[in-house]
């Protein structure tokens, strides 16, 4: 009984250097609306500062920056790589 090799087949690889580098900024962008969107601690935990709690940047600017995040890492998900 002999033994054959099977032929190995090279492969290029998934994602390319600059897709991770595209997946590492939209990461970083989800990142940073996480953070936005946890706020500032109150100076008195027993108030409710309507103004701290319901701010622009919780409110508005956090959530545009997680959804721009996530749209970076479909971008860099569905970017072909030049390899």
């Amino acid at each position: 009984m002999s033994v054959t090799k099977k032929p190995t087949v090279e492969t290029a690889p998934l994602f390319g250097k600059e897709n991770y580098q595209w997946m590492i900024i939209g990461a970083v962008v989800i990142a940073l609306g996480m953070f936005l969107m946890s706020g500032g601690k109150s100076p008195d935990p027993k108030v409710f500062d309507y103004k701290v709690v319901y701010s622009t940047t919780r409110v508005t600017i956090a959530p545009i920056l997680v959804i721009a995040g996530l749209l970076i890492e479909i971008y860099a998900i569905f970017k072909k790589s030049k390899v």
